[in-house]
């Protein structure tokens, strides 16, 4: 399918212009670097809090850079938790979005969407292994699944996180910093990939277009 296909549909009613792709406003920061992202492969994604326009649209990206608690204080204040949790589109979450997808996070003792059933914990310190967790890392795809369609063996991604998903029966691949990790996740309609993959070079860029085309 050309990318270009994916810029806009249309609702019902064939009146209204809904996006194909919508970016969920959390409060995080790197949404420059993601809506770049998404344009070099053909799509404007606009950035809403609005529930109608996140509820009509193709697929739904759940950014963030930044901390849990303030995160998730922010989707409640705009009425979003519950819509998100009950969405059925593709849904992605980025980094900070993969983990509030998860029902509980170690940062700051909060209880995220819920929609895959693990607990974000703290990447753990020890000599030689610094955390945060900056930089490059390969990626090691652990179950077929069309996210991971063409990444090859020696794949490699930008991360930057303290906190981590553990490897379980949603992990789709796996990165390594003193221990396994999960890299990316999915369990129905809900994505997730702890790294950025707006920094990513063409890995990141194929992933995305995985997501598109789901």
């Amino acid at each position: 399918m050309p990318l270009a296909t994916f810029a806009t549909t249309r609702s019902a009613d064939d009146r209204q212009p809904s996006p194909s792709v919508v970016l969920v406003d959390a409060g995080g920061t790197n949404i420059g670097s993601m809506r770049y992202a998404l344009q070099r492969l053909g799509v404007q994604a606009p950035l809403t809090s609005d529930p109608e326009t996140i509820r009509s649209a193709g697929k739904v990206i759940l950014p963030g850079v930044g901390a849990a608690a303030p995160a998730m204080a922010r989707l409640r204040a705009s009425g979003l938790v519950e819509l998100l949790r009950g969405l059925t589109q593709p849904v992605l979450g980025v980094c900070l979005g993969m983990q509030l997808l998860c029902a509980h996070s170690e940062e700051g003792g909060v209880d995220c969407l819920g929609v895959i059933p693990a607990c974000v914990r703290r990447l753990q310190p020890a000599p030689g292994l610094r955390v945060p967790h900056m930089g490059w890392n390969r990626l090691r795809a652990c179950a077929a699944h069309p996210l991971l369609e063409g990444l090859d063996d020696d794949a490699q991604a930008y991360f930057v996180h303290s906190y981590a998903v553990p490897v379980g029966d949603a992990t789709l691949a796996v990165a390594e910093h003193g221990s396994a990790f999960s890299a990316v996740i999915a369990r129905g309609n809900f994505q997730g990939m702890q790294f950025h993959p707006e920094r990513s070079a063409a890995v990141g860029a194929r992933l995305l277009h995985n997501f598109l085309a789901l």
